[in-house]
C-alpha cells in the first residue's frame, strides 16, 4: 500500500517542475516527504489531507494501483508515444535530486583553499559560487587562476584561467560537489564536504579529488577548505585575490593552515602514480 502511494505520488509530483518545489508549497520536510515517495512510511492523516487537497485527488485514490490511478489523472503510460525521449542522464540523476537534502542555507560565495595539484607546496585559493535553480536544482561555479611564472609583474596573458561547472547534493551527512572544466572540458573534480551543525556557517572542511594540470594529468587528492563570503560580494574584489599562495603568506591565516594539513602526506597533497 505504501509502495502504491509512493507511486503515485511522484506521478503527481512530475506535473512540477521539482520534489523541492512540492514541498516548499506544501511546508512539508523534504527528508520526511522522500520517505512517502520511497514507500518507507506513510503521511499522518493531517498531512494526507494537505496532500490530497493539494493535489485536488481523494485519499483512497491515492492507494489505487499506480496503473489505474494513471489512467484516472489521464497520464500515459511513459515510453509508449509519450513524445520526445528522456535523456538517459537525466533519469540516472534523477533518484540524486530527489534524495538529496535541502541545500538553501550553504548559498552563496565562498573562498575554497586547496593544496594546488598543479604547484605542489602552494596553497590555491579559488571564488565558488552555490545557488538554488528555480527547478531545486542546485548549482556551482568554481573560478581559478594561477600565473604561469613566478614573476612579481604578472600580465593578464601570464594567467591560466579554470572555470568549473557543477551541481551539489546533501546525502546523509555530507555535501556531493561535482564538476567539470567547461573552458577546455578536460577534466572533471568531486568535493566532498562536512556540513556545518552551527547556526552560522563560517568553513567547512572536506577533500578535493581530481587532476594536476601537469603533461602526466596525475590524479591527486587534497583537503579542502570553503571559507563563507555572503550571498552578496564584490565579485571583483574576490575575484583579484584568487591565484596561488606560500603557505607561510599574511593571506593564509594558522586555522586554514591547519585544516589543510595531512601530517604525513607531503605538501598536503596525495599523488597517485
Amino acid at each position: 500500500m505504501s509502495e502504491a502511494l509512493g507511486d503515485n505520488l511522484k506521478l503527481l509530483c512530475s506535473h512540477y517542475r521539482s520534489i523541492a518545489e512540492v514541498c516548499r508549497k506544501l511546508a512539508i520536510n523534504r527528508a520526511q516527504f522522500n520517505k512517502y515517495l520511497s514507500g518507507q512510511s506513510r503521511p499522518t492523516a493531517y498531512n494526507l489531507k494537505r496532500i490530497c487537497d493539494f493535489f485536488g485527488v481523494e485519499d483512497y485514490e491515492l492507494l489505487l494501483p499506480p496503473e489505474q490511478f494513471a489512467r484516472l489523472l489521464g497520464a500515459r503510460t511513459p515510453g509508449l508515444g509519450a513524445g520526445k525521449r528522456v535523456d538517459p542522464l537525466i533519469e540516472l540523476l534523477k533518484p540524486l535530486r530527489e534524495q538529496s537534502g535541502d541545500l538553501r542555507r550553504y548559498c552563496g560565495y565562498y573562498f575554497e583553499y586547496s593544496n594546488c595539484m598543479s604547484v605542489p607546496g602552494y596553497v590555491l585559493l579559488s571564488l565558488v559560487h552555490l545557488w538554488e535553480e528555480e527547478d531545486g536544482a542546485f548549482l556551482f561555479e568554481r573560478q581559478e587562476r594561477q600565473e604561469r611564472s613566478a614573476s612579481a609583474d604578472v600580465q593578464a596573458e601570464d594567467w591560466v584561467r579554470c572555470r568549473y561547472l557543477g551541481a551539489a547534493f546533501q546525502l546523509q551527512d555530507r555535501l556531493f560537489l561535482m564538476d567539470y572544466e567547461s573552458l577546455t572540458l578536460n577534466e572533471m573534480s568531486q568535493t566532498i564536504l562536512i556540513p556545518s551543525y552551527k547556526s552560522r556557517i563560517t568553513r567547512l572542511n572536506g577533500l578535493k579529488t581530481g587532476v594536476s594540470s601537469g603533461d602526466r594529468r596525475n590524479p591527486a587528492c587534497t583537503r579542502v577548505v570553503w571559507e563563507y563570503l555572503g550571498t552578496e560580494i564584490n565579485r571583483i574584489s574576490a575575484y583579484r585575490q584568487v591565484r596561488l599562495y606560500r603557505p607561510d603568506d599574511a593571506r593564509i591565516d594558522d586555522d586554514v593552515r591547519q585544516r589543510l594539513d595531512v601530517g604525513p602526506l607531503k605538501n598536503g597533497l596525495f599523488e597517485i602514480e
